[in-house]
């Protein structure tokens, strides 16, 4: 039986302790030699702040928010990266993440071989990297600089080879963190007829993006994220349209 793919947040909560620890030395010797020296005072940033949510199979979601608002937070949450501080996070389905664009590239490796350990990364076995290869390169169409060290690439070369391996794996849940909007037209024409043959494969979708014209383009439901806390959820054009009316505010 298939699986049903679905994602569970119940009043989850992430907390980062911005302590400062790394003190100079010089600072260090002060400190120590001082009476009734005082510890300092832990900083705790609330990243998200009793979050709950679910999302079902076939769904397609988009994150908006301003800087700061948890969107990168919650998508990590969702891909298993930063565990609840509270509450309970429940995945059900294989996930495939494009986050930070660098991360899981060899920067002195090729793109042939960023292929390779990408794929492997994202849970094919050697064999299955080497079946899709081809048609992976082909997709990316970086052509001559695929024989190239990823240290000569830019972003939008970068967001072209990630993509290209990260949608060819056939995810069963896709989250994309502010990717979809730095490659060049043509290969993002490209990229949205990629979503959308997966779209219509009934998975699931969490897009983040400051474009309201993508997310109303992707999704039909948009969750509005302010300070870690959800504003609003709901259809897209009802949640985009109040939050350009906050925004003209």
């Amino acid at each position: 039986m298939t699986q049903e793919l679905k994602i569970s947040l119940r009043d989850v909560g992430v907390r980062f302790d911005v302590s400062a620890r790394q003190d100079s030395l010089k600072s260090t010797i002060a400190n120590a030699l001082r009476r009734n020296k005082q510890r300092p005072e832990r900083r705790m940033i609330h990243a998200l702040k009793g979050v709950s949510l679910e999302i079902e199979h076939g769904e397609r979601v988009g994150l908006i928010g301003l800087n700061g608002a948890g969107k990168s937070t919650i998508l990590k949450v969702m891909a298993g990266i930063y565990p609840p501080t509270s509450g309970e996070a429940r995945i059900s389905g294989h996930v495939s993440a494009m986050f930070e664009l660098a991360t899981g590239f060899e920067m002195t490796q090729t793109g042939w071989d960023n292929i390779r350990i990408r794929g492997m990364l994202l849970g094919l076995t050697p064999a299955q990297v080497e079946e899709r290869i081809q048609q992976i390169g082909e997709f990316s169409e970086l052509g001559e600089f695929l024989d190239y060290p990823v240290k000569t690439y830019s972003a939008g070369m970068f967001i072209r080879l990630a993509f290209s391996v990260s949608t060819a794996i056939n995810p069963e849940i896709l989250l994309l963190d502010e990717v979809m909007g730095a490659g060049d037209v043509q290969f993002a024409n490209k990229a949205k007829r990629r979503m959308h043959e997966f779209m219509e494969q009934g998975k699931i979708l969490v897009f983040s993006s400051h474009s309201l014209e993508m997310l109303e383009a992707f999704c039909e439901r948009v969750i509005w994220l302010r300070k870690g806390e959800i504003v609003m959820d709901g259809p897209s054009k009802h949640v985009l349209g109040e939050y350009e009316r906050a925004a003209g505010q």
